[in-house]
């Protein structure tokens, strides 16, 4: 279960030296080779995309094992081309950006008589398609934004002005009371950014709104919990913790204030990430963990962390807490570490993984990105390399990617989320590449599609 080479009974010395980030045999990360790992990166990225224009173009996902396409739907919402089409445009991939774009603009339809997630829809089509607007000037594609914006709007007409979990793209009609901070608290980036580019005040307004009501919910100790009702505004789960269900409310909180100069946004994260700090933060053995906690009184609920909870670094360390972050990103990597890649969740306690499954997920590359952004350590590009390639040797198929359903036995699972072109590719391409973008002048949204203040001069 445990690599030797790096771990004997999973020693506290591993999560206080971290002497793993980079084998004594592997030479230091110069210009070249990271330049040389980026290409890998390019490559890897290739063989998963020309194998979705193989077996699943015009659909939302391809299956890589069965090499199946799936759509979330029934219809297809061209969920891997929208996520994918920026990660190729800053990877200077321009036929095939070209190809998606065209696709993307003749065929994407959102006149469908379907119920849609309007948290999954928003991050992934409505922030894609704004980022690939930004980045190609192609006017379609804000076309297209501004009609799909349209279309989910009618979720925000709740009694409390939190969002109903989903939508019909054709009717208005609304379903879904029972959501989440994640899901009520991380919208306004990608509205905000629509109401700038097409002029539409209430695209601001109503996922202001619905951010505002979620922190005005928050309790007398400033946490919020993981589940809410839509409708009368109260609480009907009161764990608090940055996983799955809350993460990116808080990541919310300090990027709009980034991106869109809203100074409310900046007061709310103050508090917010005062409390996280208190009472959801874990020393255990030297080591930093964020683990979870009852929202009312702060008394710990739970000792886990895991792939969804990974994003946490880089938010910390875009806030201005460095050091902080660093620390966090050590137990992370240190978690991959113990089976060759990141467990789902992880008690950091006793050792055990509750979930054994891996996602594909980005948020552990997108820590390394930002950490090696602000303090330029080499460390992080060797993690980095660490991460690769078992991402790599464990769930590279013939066709693509695919997601794990247990880190122990290395079992593969037919899965292959649009998130993975969107997020973990680019992620780990920025990390070898950091010239691809000026990070300083970008905001990246939750599913990582950068998006610029155009709008406002002089601004990020």
């Amino acid at each position: 279960m445990l690599r030797a080479s790096c771990v004997t009974v999973f020693a506290v010395a591993l999560f206080m030296s971290h002497a793993c980030a980079a084998a004594p045999d592997e030479p230091p990360i110069d210009a070249a080779s990271s330049a040389k790992l980026a290409d890998d990166v390019k490559a890897e990225f290739l063989h998963a995309w020309s194998s979705y224009r193989r077996y699943a173009w015009g659909h939302d996902d391809l299956d890589p094992i069965s090499k199946k396409p799936r759509d979330w739907y029934g219809t297809p919402l061209l969920m891997t081309p929208v996520d994918a089409l920026d990660t190729m445009l800053l990877m200077g991939l321009r036929g095939e950006a070209d190809a998606a774009r065209e696709l993307i603009a003749t065929k994407l339809d959102f006149d469908q008589d379907i119920y849609v997630k309007n948290f999954e829809v928003t991050i992934r089509l409505l922030g894609g398609l704004l980022s690939a607007y930004q980045l190609s000037g192609d006017e379609r594609l804000l076309h297209k934004a501004e009609d799909l914006g349209r279309r989910l709007l009618p979720v925000f007409d709740s009694p409390t002005g939190l969002p109903y979990v989903e939508v019909n793209l054709r009717t208005g009609k609304t379903r879904g009371t029972k959501t989440n901070p994640a899901e009520t608290g991380t919208l306004l980036l990608e509205f905000g950014t629509l109401s700038k580019l097409a002029g539409r005040a209430e695209f601001y307004a109503k996922a202001k709104r619905a951010l505002v009501e979620t922190w005005q919910r928050r309790s007398p100790i400033g946490l919020v919990g993981e589940e809410i009702d839509a409708e009368t505004g109260q609480w009907t789960g009161t764990d608090s913790h940055v996983s799955g269900g809350i993460d990116s409310y808080y990541e919310y909180l300090w990027k709009c204030a980034r991106l869109l100069g809203d100074d409310e946004c900046a007061a709310m994260w103050k508090p917010s990430i005062a409390a996280v700090n208190r009472y959801l933060a874990d020393d255990v053995d030297g080591a930093l963990w964020y683990g979870y906690a009852d929202m009312r009184t702060g008394a710990r609920t739970h000792t886990t962390f895991g792939a969804l909870d990974a994003f946490f670094p880089a938010l910390l360390a875009l806030s201005g807490d460095v050091k902080r972050a660093a620390r966090l990103q050590d137990s992370a990597f240190a978690m991959w570490q113990v089976n060759g890649i990141e467990p789902e969740v992880y008690d950091y306690r006793s050792h055990a993984v509750p979930y054994k499954g891996y996602a594909l997920r980005p948020e552990i590359v997108e820590s390394t990105y930002y950490l090696h952004h602000y303090t330029h350590d080499a460390k992080y590009l060797a993690m980095g390399r660490t991460m690769f390639r078992d991402f790599v040797r464990w769930c590279r198929t013939d066709a693509g990617y695919a997601a794990l359903s247990d880190v122990v036995s290395k079992t593969k699972k037919d899965r292959m989320e649009s998130y993975v072109f969107a997020e973990t590719f680019k992620y780990y391409y920025l990390l070898f590449a950091p010239e691809a973008i000026d990070f300083d002048a970008v905001t990246f949204n939750t599913e990582a599609h950068p998006l610029r203040a155009t709008w406002t001069a002089g601004r990020r």
